[in-house]
């Protein structure tokens, strides 16, 4: 009986601690910039409030073995920060239930091939032990030795990321004709569709929700035009 006590009481105390785990999920996993010498790339962070409160995130600290020559900015919407010298003036606000997309980092290359990864991480303003982490890893690449399989003549666009994905699939891209009407369609393993999704010249990142895919293998492939140019493999864990 005292054991039940015991086991009770620490229950109690710790229910505040389980209500308020996965306040904000981080929807991009496994963020990745790569790239050519001197060149900069923006991805989008997708953050979900699963709350019915509005919260307040604070950045906290930026840890990683970026490189002397490598910068990164955290933009939210059209203003940009380094977290290195504003780290008290990046501030998050996520109204209950809202989906935030206009949350991007800028990463520069700088002028060294190398790789690497770091982390962000963000603290409730009113609760220190609500936060979240974003990851992200980075690839330099010397374009006189690489060959770039991803650039296209009406555009440029990356593998699908992370792959293998759980909740959402990311591809970045950019325009070199803004005339050309590009999309990207999504078939199983054995071919029949599943989505397409057309891509937007005035946007770079096209996120996708797989959560409502079933566990597996797919196809995805970028017409041009409505002309078949390239097609890879997505894989779908639960």
């Amino acid at each position: 009986m005292k054991r039940l006590l015991i086991l009770f009481t620490w229950l109690w105390l710790l229910a505040p601690l389980i209500a308020e785990a996965q306040q904000v999920r981080v929807l991009s996993e496994g963020l990745e910039f790569r790239g050519d010498l001197g060149s900069t790339q923006r991805k989008t962070v997708i953050l979900q409030n699963e709350t019915n409160q509005s919260k307040t995130y604070l950045l906290k600290s930026l840890r990683g073995n970026i490189g002397s020559s490598q910068r990164v900015k955290i933009c939210i919407g059209e203003q940009c920060y380094d977290p290195k010298k504003d780290l008290a003036k990046i501030k998050l606000t996520l109204e209950p239930g809202e989906l935030l997309t206009d949350l991007y980092l800028d990463f520069e290359m700088g002028i060294v091939e190398t790789r690497g990864s770091f982390d962000l991480s963000f603290v409730n303003e009113s609760n220190l032990r609500d936060l979240f982490v974003v990851e992200a890893r980075y690839e330099v690449d010397d374009p006189a030795i690489k060959v770039d399989e991803f650039d296209y003549k009406d555009i440029v666009l990356s593998d699908v990321y992370p792959n293998p994905s759980v909740r959402m699939a990311q591809f970045d891209y950019k325009f070199k004709n803004q005339s050309v009407k590009a999309r990207i369609s999504i078939n199983s393993f054995i071919g029949n569709p599943v989505a397409e999704y057309t891509l937007d010249p005035e946007r770079n990142t096209l996120p996708i929700n797989v959560s409502d895919f079933n566990p597996g293998i797919y196809f995805y492939t970028l017409f041009l035009d409505n002309k078949n140019i390239v097609t890879k493999k997505l894989v779908v864990k639960k």
